[in-house]
C-alpha cells in the first residue's frame, strides 16, 4: 500500500470516528454545565401586549423588519400585510397571485423589500415603498421560478441575494436582480423546511423532514459543511443562537435540540413527558437565554437555554402557533396562529 493510500485510509478512519462522537448525543449536555454553574432560572414575565387582528385566513409566517418596529405576515387569506407593531395600524397590504402561501420574510438594511412564497414553488419579491404610502403597485419586483417543490422558507442575506428551501429537498441562493440561481444546494434527502441565515460568518443552516440540519457555506458551492443528526421526526424549523457558534432546532418528534457547531454535536434537549405534539417555530432571545418554541397544541413555551427546563407558557391562541419572532432589538415577542391573530409579547 501506497503512502497516500494509507493516509487516505487513516483519514476515513478519523472521519468516521467524528460521526460516531456526534451521533452519541448523550454523552455531553449544556444542563450538566448549568448545574454546576447554579441556578440560572430566571423568571421572564412576559405578556400580551398587542393583538394584531386583519387577516381573513391561517397566518402561516412572520418576520420581523429590522427596525424592530415594522413586522410582515402572510396568511392563506392571500395577503401579505405589513404591521405597525406599536400602534397595531396596518402600514401595506398585498394581494398575492396565490392565497397558498407559507413563508415570508423582510430584507435587512433599511427593509426595502419583502418576499413570500408557498405551493406556487415561485419566490415572489415585493419593494415597498419608501414614504409609507400605500402599495399603488402590486406588481412583483422579482419572481424567483427554479424550484420543483413548495416554497417552504425564505431569507435575505442581502437586498441582492436571498435564500430558499423547498419540498424538492434543496435550497437555492438567488440573484434578485437577474432572477437566476447562483447556487443549489441539494445534501438533503427530504423536504426541507427552514432556513436560518448568520450574515457576519457567511453561513446558513437548514432543517429537513429526513430529520437532520445540515450547516452549509453560501459562498462555497459544495456539499453541506456539517450534518446534525440527533432529531427522530421532520425538523419544521431551525434559528441560530446569538452569537452563531449553536442553532436551535424543533420538530415533529416533540422536543427543540441545541447543536453547538463547534462541538459538531447535539447539546440540549427541550422536551418533557407531557408534551406530545410537534413544534412549528423556534426563535432565541437577544441575550440566547430563552428558547421560544410555537406548538401545534396553541402553546408558545419559552425554555431556559442553559438548563433545559421550561421557563414560562404562553397562552392566547386559539388554533395551532405557525410562526414566532424575536424582534431585532430583542424587546419583543411576536407569535402567530391559525387564529388568524398575530400577539406581540413584552
Amino acid at each position: 500500500m501506497s503512502e497516500i493510500e494509507q493516509v487516505k485510509k487513516e483519514v476515513e478512519e478519523l472521519r468516521m470516528k467524528l460521526e460516531d462522537m456526534s451521533a452519541d448525543t448523550d454523552e455531553f449536555s449544556i444542563r450538566d454545565s448549568s448545574e454546576a454553574a447554579g441556578n440560572l432560572d430566571g423568571e421572564w414575565p412576559l405578556k400580551a401586549r398587542r393583538l394584531l387582528k386583519g387577516h381573513f385566513g391561517k397566518i402561516y409566517a412572520m418576520h420581523w423588519a429590522p427596525d424592530s418596529k415594522l413586522l410582515v405576515s402572510a396568511s392563506q387569506d392571500g395577503k401579505l400585510i405589513i404591521w405597525n407593531a406599536f400602534s397595531t395600524n396596518k402600514v401595506h397590504a398585498i394581494p398575492l397571485r396565490s392565497s397558498w402561501v407559507m413563508t415570508c420574510a423582510y430584507s435587512p438594511g433599511a427593509g426595502e423589500l419583502v418576499a413570500c412564497g408557498g405551493l406556487d414553488n415561485l419566490c415572489s419579491v415585493y419593494r415597498l415603498p419608501s414614504d409609507h404610502s400605500t402599495m399603488s403597485q402590486q406588481k412583483a419586483y422579482a419572481e424567483l421560478a427554479q424550484h420543483e417543490g413548495y416554497l417552504s422558507c425564505c431569507r435575505f442575506i442581502t437586498n441582492q441575494e436571498i435564500i430558499t428551501s423547498s419540498g424538492d429537498s434543496t435550497c437555492i441562493l438567488w440573484d434578485i436582480e437577474s432572477k437566476t440561481p447562483k447556487v443549489q444546494f441539494n445534501d438533503h434527502t427530504g423536504d426541507v423546511m427552514s432556513v436560518s441565515i448568520y450574515n457576519s460568518k457567511d453561513i446558513f443552516v437548514s432543517g429537513s423532514c429526513d430529520s437532520y440540519a445540515k450547516l452549509w457555506d453560501h459562498r462555497a458551492k459544495k456539499a453541506c459543511v456539517k450534518t446534525f443528526r440527533g432529531h427522530e421526526s421532520d425538523i419544521n424549523s431551525v434559528a441560530f443562537f446569538p452569537d452563531g457558534n449553536a442553532f436551535g432546532t424543533g420538530s415533529d418528534d416533540s422536543s427543540c435540540r441545541l447543536f453547538d457547531i463547534r462541538a459538531h454535536r447535539q447539546v440540549g434537549r427541550y422536551s418533557t413527558d407531557k408534551i406530545l405534539c410537534g413544534i412549528t417555530s423556534v426563535a432565541f432571545s437577544k441575550t440566547g437565554q430563552i428558547l421560544f418554541a410555537g406548538y401545534d397544541d396553541y402553546n408558545c413555551i419559552a425554555w431556559s437555554t442553559a438548563t433545559c427546563n421550561q421557563n414560562r407558557q404562553l397562552t392566547g391562541h386559539d388554533n395551532r402557533v405557525s410562526c414566532l419572532g424575536v424582534s431585532p432589538d430583542g424587546y419583543a415577542l411576536c407569535t402567530g396562529s391559525w387564529d388568524m391573530v398575530l400577539k406581540i409579547w413584552a
